[in-house]
């Protein structure tokens, strides 16, 4: 039998993974939202990921899950946040197994693709797919876990040409996850010895990145009380040809500042309290709090009152995408919204249907022409489209009766008040 793969959750991972093996495979790609389904099948994708060209012969979309039950593989792709107290939260995931739980049949291969901690996918979602296909784990069906390694708006690094590191239930699952991925990934293969092994492998990608934004974080704060510049320093500690290339700034999304909290859960449910990993948490979670408290600061030594206009350029996570999951530009936002009236918020990789209704209000739609208007001007996120619009007119606008604060390290220091 020609294998036939299920695509469960069609975001950031999922939508490239469906559109590589539909190239070689039938492929059904599932997600539960109608509004996804029919905007990917109008060839139309939300996330700027991809560039059209989404509906193919060996590619079906659908938000009906009896439509997935004649495939054998099915590769799991959803989200696994945290919650308000920064627990794991992973009902998504377990709700996605369920669904295959009602569909799988002996012999068939379930891949979990989503970000879990050590043991997740073995103890945590394998019993809940059992339990609803009354089948019995690497017995009747068979498991692996392969770590998505999407880094969203990088149109470098694609799925393709990412490393992958797969791992199975066992070497026969092995062998075959092997042949599959290794058909669409033209950068190699790494086989790990244990599901467990590849679970920690990607839980620790992003806590790294996390703990080293942190230290620069901290350093941008000390260097900061000494009027000693943050980004001369790294410009200058950068001409060794081993110094890690990280900076400070705001750490939001959906990876780098969950996936801690993951790791911190299982190490805790061991029996150790992480020290070093919350304590970057921490730092990184002040950010917005310190940030404010900086403009507030320059704010009274120029006598700008709270009726002065405010602009924010840029609310997403990161630099070119479209993804407001867990972006700390509302943090920043909302704390300023209490001491100034007149907050006006400006990105053009969103529209104002991706805000909350808070902010819809806020949301200017038409690019800006002039800053004149405005007081303090403050640079969130360095979309390649924002530098390109605003570097000049900000540098035309600054003078000593306003403020531009750049949290991206991307303008001219000689005209910024506050950076990180």
């Amino acid at each position: 039998m020609r294998d036939k793969i299920c695509i469960i959750g069609l975001g950031y991972v999922g939508l490239p993974l469906a559109l590589e093996f539909s190239k070689l495979y039938n492929v059904v790609g599932y997600d539960l939202s109608t509004k996804r389904v029919k905007s990917l099948a109008e060839n139309h994708d939300e996330n700027l990921e991809t560039d059209g060209n989404i509906v193919t012969k060996n590619l079906q979309l659908t938000a009906n899950y009896k439509e997935i039950k004649d495939c054998n593989i099915y590769i799991i792709a959803v989200p696994t946040p945290i919650d308000s107290k920064y627990k794991p939260d992973i009902s998504i995931l377990i709700s996605a197994c369920k669904t295959v739980g009602k569909l799988i049949k002996k012999n068939d291969i379930v891949v979990i693709e989503s970000t879990v901690y050590p043991g997740c996918t073995r103890n945590d979602c394998m019993p809940v797919i059992s339990k609803y296909s009354k089948l019995k784990a690497n017995k009747d069906y068979f498991f692996g876990y392969s770590p998505e390694r999407i880094n969203p708006g990088d149109k470098i690094h694609t799925l393709s040409s990412i490393k992958k590191v797969i791992s199975a239930s066992d070497d026969k699952t092995l062998k075959k996850l092997k042949l599959l991925y290794g058909k669409i990934i033209k950068a190699g293969l790494h086989l790990s010895s244990s599901v467990e092994v590849a679970e920690a492998a990607k839980v620790i990608e992003n806590t790294q990145r996390d703990l080293n934004i942190a230290f620069m974080n901290e350093l941008s704060i000390i260097f900061s009380k000494m009027n000693i510049s943050t980004k001369e320093v790294l410009e200058a500690a950068s001409s060794k040809w081993n110094f890690l290339n990280f900076r400070p700034g705001l750490v939001g999304g959906h990876c780098i500042g969950v996936d801690p909290y993951y790791l911190t859960h299982i190490s805790k449910k061991n029996g150790y309290e992480p020290k070093f990993l919350i304590s970057g948490r921490a730092i990184n979670n002040y950010m917005p709090k310190y940030i404010v408290k900086s403009i507030e600061k320059i704010a009274i030594q120029k006598k700008i009152t709270k009726t002065a206009n405010v602009l924010f350029l840029g609310l997403t996570f990161k630099e070119n995408v479209s993804d407001l999951r867990n972006a700390k530009s509302f943090e920043v936002i909302d704390a300023l919204k209490k001491k100034y009236k007149n907050i006006e918020i400006y990105d053009p990789m969103i529209n104002e249907n991706d805000l909350d209704k808070k902010y819809k209000s806020l949301f200017i739609k038409k690019k800006i022409s002039i800053l004149d208007k405005y007081s303090i001007i403050i640079l969130l996120v360095p979309h390649k489209s924002l530098l390109k619009d605003f570097s000049k007119k900000i540098y035309k606008f600054k003078n000593n009766n306003n403020i531009v604060v750049d949290l991206t390290l991307k303008l001219n220091s000689n005209y910024v008040d506050l950076e990180l």
